[in-house]
């Protein structure tokens, strides 16, 4: 295309980071005469928020080093203008303009173009006392300085158990202060499933972290060199300081009556990133598209679908051509637990249940690499896929999340993959994934994922879950089939014993306690249990299998089930 036949375009950015920064950059480089201005509120146009924590912890020792580019050399390369300090309050489409706030005053700027990518804002609980000096958020570049310089000197308490609060939570802990974490639901990490969750936990606790679920914080009272913090049940905690870190919300207010916004304030945007209005687009943490499984809002407040966003919008503005759209988000991410990493793909077991999507679940503890190299840990892996609903096709892959030491960032990389591809559960047994033992085994967790997933589908597992345990021990038999030295260290009462290698002898044994009950078998962790299940049902049982095996059970329930004395 022949740019100088044309005036140039005018092309308004509001906020930087990401979304806005791969905007500009992208757009520059696809027309070289385009007036590229970004307004952006903060000091620092383009900066590593997610390494924040980690500069806190003194892991990453130079502040600089966060600073990905400066205006300067933004000025420089691209030949895009950066205006640091600059706050637009206010969008009028009507009259294609922005208003913009800075020391100088306030300002009006006229756009041909424009680009929303003004992110999220931190949520501030009405808590009395937030405003207090020990209180502080972990946002900017300016926060982690700060915070920096007081880790090290007293107890800390971290209000929200999300990924910025565990972060934040791992950086105080290992510059050497006690660290409470308050979060007010059921566990830390709440799309987690809670099987995977107390994991997290009893890793917090391992690390030395105290932390406090089901509560909230009632008040903060101001003492001098410390706070106070009251917790909803009565506690108090001293603090040196107080890290809120209890989610965000997006930082849309000032576009209100100018862009539609959901019901939740995020902006609506189509596949390819453009808003209702003409010549308006929006990207980043403050977007939301619809939920192709739901039809409700999806949002996906991650720095890769933000980065890949803004470059696909300037393809869509600037190109003649047809633009790619944006892929529907998966919200895969991962975040470190001192020794443990938790990541996570598509959908949790609560999202499919309230969309009403019917599925299948696995659990899987399978080795992050051959058992006889040494180091081999175990990856906690559990993974839904579609079982018959009439609008997802069965054996889609759903979601997948997984914990463990070692490993874990693959797999679930390799799982967000299938996913995109449109893959089904049993597809993962075709995958061709490297193999050595130090790196992996020849069955892969995620190859034994499809070779379980591909039993379920054909029915030759049956499954049972954790959260059946009530109905189970009400209604069925449940056939523990550990060996002896297992069952001593806990077991579920009235349940029948019988190691798996005794079943075929015992089978009768079976049939006669069970008295035309449905058998609901166990092992330690789903394998044994497995070949059990198969010898029942070709001896004509109601069978299945625990998913997971005692594993899970004692992940999802905790060891409050077991018995210690047989009857």
């Amino acid at each position: 295309m022949d740019q100088s036949t044309k005036a140039p375009l005018r092309i308004l950015v509001v906020g930087g980071v990401a979304a806005g920064m791969s905007f500009a950059a992208r757009a520059r480089r696809l027309d070289e005469s385009a007036e590229i201005v970004v307004f952006e509120r903060g000091l620092h146009p383009s900066f590593a928020n997610c390494g924040l924590p980690y500069y806190v912890s003194g892991e990453i020792e130079q502040r600089d080093a966060l600073l990905v580019q400066t205006p300067q050399s933004l000025r420089a390369a691209l030949d895009i203008d950066v205006r640091v300090g600059h706050d637009v309050v206010a969008v009028d489409t009507t009259a294609r303009t922005i208003t913009v706030r800075s020391a100088a005053g306030e300002s009006i700027e006229h756009y041909d173009r424009l680009m929303l990518a003004p992110g999220a804002a931190s949520l501030r609980p009405e808590i009395p006392g937030i405003d207090a000096p020990q209180v502080s958020l972990l946002r900017t570049v300016e926060d982690a300085v700060a915070l920096r310089e007081r880790a090290g000197t007293g107890p800390v308490v971290v209000v929200g158990g999300g990924y910025i609060g565990l972060e934040a939570v791992e950086a105080f802990r290992l510059r050497g202060d006690d660290v409470h974490v308050i979060q007010r639901g059921a566990h830390v990490l709440s799309r987690l499933e809670p099987e995977l969750a107390s994991l997290v936990t009893g890793e917090l606790q391992r690390g030395g972290v105290s932390v406090h679920t089901g509560v909230t914080v009632a008040a903060i009272e101001d003492q001098g060199d410390q706070a106070e913090v009251l917790l909803s049940n009565g506690t108090r905690l001293p603090a040196r300081t107080v890290i809120i870190a209890a989610g965000t919300r997006p930082d849309t207010d000032f576009l209100r009556g100018a862009v539609p916004l959901t019901s939740a304030g995020f902006i609506a945007v189509d596949a390819h990133g453009a808003t209702a209005v003409d010549d308006v687009w929006a990207a980043g943490d403050a977007t939301s598209v619809t939920d192709p499984l739901t039809g409700g809002d999806l949002v996906a407040a991650l720095a890769g679908p933000a980065n890949r966003n803004g470059r696909l919008i300037a393809d869509a503005m600037l190109t003649s051509g047809a633009a790619r759209t944006q892929p529907t988000p998966l919200g895969t991410s991962i975040v470190r637990v001192f020794g443990q990493a938790v990541a996570m793909t598509g959908r949790n077991r609560a999202e499919l249940l309230a969309a009403g999507i019917a599925h299948h679940t696995l659990h899987l503890h399978a080795g992050s690499h051959a058992g006889y190299f040494p180091g081999s840990e175990p990856v906690h892996l559990v993974i839904h896929f579609a079982a018959d609903d009439a609008h997802v096709a069965t054996g889609t892959l759903l979601g997948a999340q997984a914990v463990g030491r070692d490993g874990i960032d693959k797999r679930i990389d390799v799982l967000a993959t299938a996913m995109r591809a449109g893959l089904h559960v049993d597809d993962l047994i075709d995958l061709d994934l490297a193999y050595a033992p130090p790196y992996g085994s020849a069955k892969d967790p995620i190859t034994m994922a499809g070779l379980v997933g591909d039993n379920v589908l054909t029915g030759t597992t049956v499954l049972w879950y954790p959260w059946d345990l009530e109905t189970a021990q009400r209604d069925t038999l449940i056939l523990d089939v550990r060996r002896a030295d297992e069952r001593a260290r806990g077991f579920l009462a009235g349940s029948l014993h019988v190691p798996h290698t005794e079943l075929r002898e015992r089978i009768d044994e079976v049939r006669e306690v069970a008295a035309g009950r449905p058998v609901r078998i166990h092992c330690a962790s789903g394998v044994r249990s497995y070949l059990a299940h198969r010898q029942l049902v070709a001896a004509g049982f109601d069978s299945a299998t625990l998913s997971g095996g005692m594993q899970t059970l004692l992940a999802f329930h905790g060891k409050g089930i077991l018995s210690h004395e047989e009857h």
